[in-house]
């Protein structure tokens, strides 16, 4: 599918960064034994990834809070009042419960942040994968076309500290090269929290969203997965998510058809928003490491150069990644006014979607 926008902005961003550096040095500490019995040389991981270090929340820490800080801290840096906010879009893979929706959390801290959203507003969650935030952004931007709403916002914060010490225990306890490949994706994890407001044109400031194209290829779903499952031990206590947590990815599958999936994508944006490749200025992919970034940038024939990355030292946060991404290059004027922005987001499914927006 594929859409135009008219009078649609990405008003601006806020986030919140998880306060624990672990670097992957000390990650591949933590594996010692499944190393030494599988033989792995020390230093693998971040030759595999490019990954020099990601950040965790403390443990324990209410994951919520980070997406309630990100919410608060994009709305006070912006001219929009939070009594106009008419839908809040919760994204992320992470969620408190399974009901009610996690934006409701949100929304009620917001409130007590002083924030007090419409109470009219929609306020729901969005699953998707890596790109529920642009899932949510989308959600946002039709109804402001139609009409319906004049603002939302989406919000989302991921963490990787619980999934990551449940993989390490678990390889550790029973070593394979198999587990070890399946798991170097779950070893990428980092944490955070992202805001994102979009907009009407009625505000001044923000920059323009112009359309996105989205292909999905379903055959592909079993490629990477996380979620829970039956302990293999009986006596493990039932609801103990740590015991039954897992994740699980194909590389070199999630590689070959996400670059595919990427590439028919890319042709239905340029499409879409009438831009020529080289119109393109800079692109933000989703932060999934090197290997993927420089395969993907080839397929495209994009310059590394033009692209923002974040990974190195945030790893990658899900759905959080690619706005955060995006949040930092703004910061860091990567990313200038009337520059032709992709934000190129591939996820689990297989999914893939890809915005354009004039900065």
């Amino acid at each position: 599918m594929s859409y135009r926008y008219q009078d649609v902005h990405l008003h601006g961003f806020g986030y919140a960064l998880a306060p624990v550096i672990v670097s992957t040095e000390e990650l591949e500490d933590e594996l010692a034994p499944t190393y030494a019995k599988l033989r792995v040389a020390p230093g693998q991981l971040e030759r595999m990834t490019g990954i020099v270090e990601r950040r965790w929340w403390e443990p324990g820490y209410p994951v919520i809070e980070g997406a309630i800080t990100a919410a608060t801290r994009c709305l006070a840096a912006h001219a929009v009042p939070a009594a106009d906010i008419g839908m809040l879009v919760y994204g992320a893979v992470y969620r408190e419960h399974f009901e009610p929706a996690t934006a409701c959390h949100v929304a009620a801290g917001l409130a007590e942040r002083g924030h007090a959203i419409d109470p009219r507003a929609a306020v729901f969650d969005v699953s998707n994968a890596c790109l529920g935030v642009l899932s949510g952004v989308i959600e946002v931007a039709n109804r402001i076309a139609l009409g319906q709403i004049q603002a939302g916002l989406v919000v989302a914060a991921e963490t990787a500290r619980e999934i990551n010490e449940a993989s390490i225990a678990r390889l550790n306890a029973d070593p394979s090269m198999d587990r070890f490949v399946g798991s170097v994706a779950t070893f990428t994890g980092g944490s955070g929290a992202v805001a994102v407001l979009v907009t009407s044109g009625r505000y001044a400031g923000g920059h323009r969203l112009e359309g996105v194209a989205t292909r999905a290829a379903p055959a592909h779903h079993r490629l990477c997965r996380w979620g829970v499952e039956p302990h293999p031990n009986a006596q493990a206590p039932a609801d103990d998510p740590a015991l039954r947590a897992f994740a699980s990815t194909d590389p070199s599958g999630v590689l070959e058809h996400g670059v595919k999936l990427g590439v028919d994508t890319w042709a239905d944006f340029l499409a879409t928003t009438g831009w020529a490749s080289e119109d393109v200025d800079r692109t933000i992919c989703h932060q999934i490491g090197a290997t993927h970034r420089s395969t993907m940038l080839r397929a495209l024939e994009r310059s590394p150069q033009t692209d923002f990355v974040a990974y190195e030292h945030l790893g990658n946060t899900g759905t959080v990644a690619l706005p955060l991404a995006a949040a930092l290059a703004d910061e860091r004027e990567f990313l200038l006014p009337g520059q032709r922005v992709g934000l190129l987001g591939i996820g689990s499914g297989l999914n893939c979607m890809m915005l354009g927006v004039t900065w």
